[in-house]
């Protein structure tokens, strides 16, 4: 089984950039599809952005469209969220996780592991 840890959360002012990393560790993590996503206080969880299994894909919601992106290393089987031009609406715990094979799907019941996340506060 693989487990998922999120790193690299923190406080920034808006307009900054942070750089999130979801590191796997159990098993392979080669074949796996991820996804992030992130729940601000009150709301329902999101999804931001994921990357297909073999890393041939990206795709991100419409929100952080042009402002994030995502990679993966699967020689150190972490998966990156960049995320620049920070905005107060980005403010939420950042979650990443993993599907077997497959893209990055929306939906997050479509996702079988999840890490604990990671708090991203962006202030104006």
């Amino acid at each position: 089984q693989v487990q998922l840890v999120e790193s690299g959360g923190g406080s920034v002012q808006a307009g900054g950039s942070l750089r999130l990393s979801c590191v796997a560790s159990g098993r392979t993590f080669t074949n796996y599809a991820t996804g992030w996503f992130r729940q601000a206080p009150g709301k329902e969880r999101e999804f931001v952005g994921g990357i297909r299994w073999d890393g041939g894909r990206t795709n991100f919601a419409d929100s952080v469209k042009g402002r994030f992106t995502i990679s993966r290393d699967n020689a150190k089987t972490t998966v990156y969220l960049q995320m620049n031009s920070l905005k107060p609406e980005d403010t939420a715990v950042y979650y990443c996780a993993a599907r077997l094979f497959g893209t990055a799907a929306t939906r997050s019941n479509e996702y079988t592991i999840w890490g604990q996340g990671t708090q991203v506060t962006v202030s104006s």
